[in-house]
């Protein structure tokens, strides 16, 4: 099990401060428009991020098993939120890759990209959440 710990950074903000076990602090605000200052990414963004972030480390990891020339990759993460109270919410993904790679492996890329572990994770699992106080 994994635990991260998230605290209010000043009383009465938004601002909290985020410890993942063997990393810096990071810090996860929202928008001023929204109530918060604006300081940091909001929860929004780190769960977007992280479908970028695993596309581009699946297709990384799968091309060096199969000896793909792939370099680099890029993910661009578009969100359309507009209708998320009414349970839609929309994210599209576009990959650069670079590196000498032919139609069939891009394509091959393409397709491993949506079989990333958070890309289920968001689309095919049932998550269970529990929330209580503390003593």
């Amino acid at each position: 099990m994994r635990t991260i710990t998230l605290e209010t950074v000043t009383a009465g903000k938004v601002l909290q401060r985020a410890q993942i076990p063997g990393f810096a602090e990071i810090d996860v605000d929202v928008p001023e428009e929204a109530g918060g200052e604006g300081q940091a990414p909001d929860p929004h963004d780190y769960f977007d991020m992280a479908l970028g972030a695993c596309k581009a480390q699946t297709l990384q990891l799968y091309a060096r098993v199969k000896k793909m020339d792939l370099q680099k990759v890029a993910v661009r993460v578009e969100r359309d939120q507009s209708e998320e109270r009414a349970g839609h919410y929309s994210l599209h993904c576009t990959l650069t890759l670079e590196g000498n790679l032919s139609d069939e492996e891009r394509e091959r890329l393409l397709a491993i990209a949506d079989r990333c572990p958070i890309h289920k994770l968001m689309t095919k699992s049932d998550i269970a959440i529990s929330t209580q106080l503390a003593d």
